[in-house]
């Protein structure tokens, strides 16, 4: 079982910047894809970035490249989300996936934080 713990999130203005984090004790990521979802009110979940851990390949969902960029720390052992220029719309509960690399599907999610940003 993989566990994931998110931290980080907070109330910020439109404009501001924010770093989400995500760890697993334990563990490493090595043999993992890990991703950022998020969920607004309403809304259903939608991806925001992901990075294969042992390689660095990112990918970022339309429109949040440029603004947003995911990353990991290996000696850490910890995922990162930076937030750039953050605008209301960004406001939703984030959360970190992880997935073993050649699988399919998310199994593994954190408990999300939250991030609000006021206009």
């Amino acid at each position: 079982q993989v566990k994931l713990v998110e931290s980080g999130g907070g109330l910020v203005q439109a404009g501001d910047s924010l770093r989400l984090s995500c760890t697993t004790p334990g563990r490493t990521f090595s043999l993992y894809i890990m991703g950022w979802f998020r969920q607004a009110p309403g809304k259903e979940r939608e991806a925001v970035a992901s990075i294969t851990w042992s390689t660095g390949t990112t990918y970022y969902a339309e429109g949040l490249k440029g603004r947003f960029t995911i990353s990991r720390d290996n000696a850490q052992n910890t995922l990162y989300l930076q937030m750039n220029n953050l605008k209301p719309e960004d406001t939703a509960v984030y959360y970190c996936a992880a997935r073993r690399l050649g699988l399919s599907g998310w199994p593994y999610w954190g408990q999300g934080t939250q991030v609000t940003v006021s206009s």
